[in-house]
Order: C-alpha cells, then structure tokens, then sequence
C-alpha cells in the first residue's frame, strides 16, 4: 500500500523549497536563543545597569566601545547588546529574505538613502566621523546586496506577514530594552523579557514552517480536547515565564530561601510581623531591599502554578500515549517537553538552594524559553495535523454525477 501523499498549504509545495533560507532561519532562532541566554547572565549578575547610558556605551557608539574597558558587569551588558544588534540584523535579513527577490527594489532604494545620509553626516559633522562612515558603509552594503540578492520567488503571504512581525517585534524589544536602562524602571524589564520569549518562539516557529518536516505532515485524527490541551499548557507556561520575570526584576527570587517548604511551613505566614522577622534573617537585604508580604505570595503563586504545569503536561503526555501509542510524532514530543518541564523544575529548585547562582538561575531562563518553545511547536503541529485531516475529509466527500453515480472529489 502506498504511503498517502503529503498535504500542502498555498505556498507551500516542493518547487519552492529554498534550503539557504531554511538554514538561515534557523541559525536566526539559534542566535535568539543565545541571546535570550545571556539576558539571563545580565540580569543574574546584576549587571543590567552596568552600563547607564543608551544606544550608546559610555559615550561611544556601541560598536567601537574599546575591547580594554569590558570588565565585571559591563561585559555582559555590552555583550548583550551586541548580541541583540546582531539579531536584529539577521531578522532583518530574514524579513527580506521571505519576500525574494521583491526585496531588491527596496534594498537598493533604502541603501542609496542610507549612503547618502552618511556622507552628508560625515560632512556636517566631522566630529562624529565615524559613525557617519558606518552608516554611509551599511548603506553601501544594502546598494551592493541589491544586486547579488536571492532571486528565489517570494514564500506565501502568511509566512511574508510573519517576517515583517517579526522585524517589528525585534525593534521594538530593542527600545525596551533600551527605556530599562535610560528610565531605570524594573516594570519595563518584565515586559522585555516577556517579549524576548515571544520573539523566540516567533523565530522558531518561522524556521519550522521552513522544514521539510512541516511540508511533509500527514493527517491525523487527533482530539480537539488533547489539541486543546497542548494550547492551555503552553499559555500557563508563558504565564509562568511572566511570573519568573517579575520576581527577577523585583528581586523576589529569595523572597522564600526554602524549599520545597516556605519558611518551614507549607505556606508561610505574610503578617507585618512574620515579614519583619524574615528580613531580620535575611542574608542580603542591603542588596537586594527588604523583601515583602507581597513578594512571598507571589513565590508562593509561582511555586503553584510551577506544580499546575507539571500535572498538566504529564496529562498531556499520557493522553497522547493512549491516543497514538509510542510510535508518533506528538507522543515523542510530550515525552521530551515533560523531560524538559522536570528539568525546568529542578532547576527552579536549585536556583533556592544555591541561593541563586548566577548559573543556576541562568539555566532556569534559558530552560523556560525552551519549555515554552515546545509547547508552543507542539501546538501548531497538532493544529497543523488536525487541519490537514479536514482538508482531506472534504476532498474525499462522495459527489453524485448527472447519471446518479458517486466519485470521490479526490
């Protein structure tokens, strides 16, 4: 019996494999993902103000601050920012790439605009010479790639529409980034590491959609219940991702120095006096400020939701089991996504026990983008099956013809 034939989407069929593009999607969501690691080194080391001024370091443009002077907190900082530009660059590229060679024009357009401005700079204003010449060479750069760009044909409009999101979502996760630090507000921190797990899983995803692997998914009758399921575990994963970042930029990681009990109780008490005698004990509060009853409960609703999400992929896990056995695709990846939720787990503990190591506490941020990655692939692949399955529903539906016969639309 032959195997049936793969079911495409518009934009999606073998001739218009690019496998360049592939490669480079993926090498962006690898370099989104170190980045997104060492997001984690600056806030552990607490070096997110290292460096007090933005977009530039210390006065200098950021891509010419000296090598000699990237010492303690500074050099995570500053790598961190050089890391995000070079993200930035490759979404960039990526964004253009999907649209094919109808990016010429614009590149050309925007790199003459550029050069010119450059110069013109340059010539203004001879004290800021170079800077002036790097943005007169990025503009150069975009005449020259203009003309030895890609000429493949564009991808499908949603997959176009996914780059240009994307490139929006990367400018303005470098903004806020950049208001952390010039108004010195904890707030905007969460939403910049809320966004950077977005942007994440957004790049992945794009780099998935990309595979041959997702060109090739065949139907499957998986329950809408189960595929549900997939959707509300990974949204209480972001959730959870969102919690872990107010706590870090509230300085609330050791608001409770045990675990997995709280101040030796199964929930601790939050009076004005219980508070006031934790911060007594407290090892650090010159660091990091007193903690409050506040604070606690929200390491307490962390710890919660933490123990919600483990029950809940194990369900997910074994329903999928029952569903399809061990063979399928959807069963190995809930196997690995509980593997990494009991590694996430764990490292959530450590990071009490070793009274947050900056290591520990890093490999918590980077094993929580990757849980929510899963989750998040996980998802889109059931859909992705599950939507097939109708498509080939419908075309195999019985037509009657003039004469009273049936024939599969098929």
């Amino acid at each position: 019996m032959s195997e049936p034939a793969p079911v495409y989407r518009p934009g999606e069929t073998p001739g218009n494999a690019n496998t360049p593009l592939r490669v480079f999607s993926l090498l962006t969501a690898v370099m989104t993902f170190a980045l997104v690691w060492v997001g984690g080194l600056v806030t552990s080391h607490g070096a997110g103000m290292a460096v007090p001024d933005w977009p530039n370091t210390y006065g200098y443009n950021m891509f010419f601050f000296p090598i000699s002077k990237w010492i303690g907190g500074i050099f995570y900082e500053h790598s961190h920012r050089l890391i995000a530009s070079g993200v930035g660059l490759l979404t960039s590229i990526l964004a253009l790439w999907l649209f094919g060679y109808k990016s010429r024009n614009f590149l050309r357009v925007v790199g003459v605009v550029l050069l010119l401005a450059g110069i013109a700079a340059a010539i203004a204003r001879p004290q800021r010479l170079s800077e002036d010449l790097l943005l007169a060479a990025i503009g150069l750069v975009g005449v020259v790639a203009s003309f030895v760009w890609p000429r493949c044909e564009p991808s499908a409009k949603w997959l176009r529409t996914l780059g240009v999101i994307a490139f929006f979502a990367v400018v303005a996760q470098g903004v806020l980034g950049g208001l952390r630090v010039t108004e010195m507000k904890d707030e905007l921190g969460i939403f910049h590491a809320t966004l950077a797990q977005m942007f994440f899983c957004l790049v992945s995803a794009i780099a998935l959609f990309q595979t041959k692997f997702w060109k090739k998914l065949q139907p499957t009758n998986i329950s809408s219940s189960v595929k549900t399921l997939y959707a509300i575990t990974t949204v209480l994963v972001l959730a959870q991702l969102v919690l872990g970042a107010t706590m870090r930029h509230q300085h609330a990681g050791l608001s409770i120095p045990d675990f997995p009990l709280a101040y030796g109780k199964v929930w601790p008490a939050t009076d004005a006096e219980s508070v006031a005698h934790y911060n007594q004990t407290r090892m650090v509060p010159e660091a990091y400020g007193f903690i409050t009853s506040a604070q606690i409960v929200l390491q307490m609703v962390h710890r919660i939701v933490a123990l919600t999400i483990v029950v809940c992929v194990i369900t997910c896990f074994v329903r999928t089991l029952r569903q399809f056995g061990w063979n399928n695709i959807l069963t190995r990846w809930t196997c690995g996504w509980l593997v990494l939720i009991c590694c996430q787990a764990f490292l959530g503990a450590a990071t009490i026990w070793t009274g947050k190591s900056a290591d520990v506490a890093t490999a918590h941020v980077a094993f929580g983008a990757l849980c929510l990655l899963s989750g998040t692939f996980l998802t889109i692949v059931a859909f992705r099956m599950l939507a097939a399955n109708a498509d080939q529903k419908v075309r195999a539906v019985p037509i009657k013809n003039n004469f009273g016969i049936s024939h599969s639309t098929t």
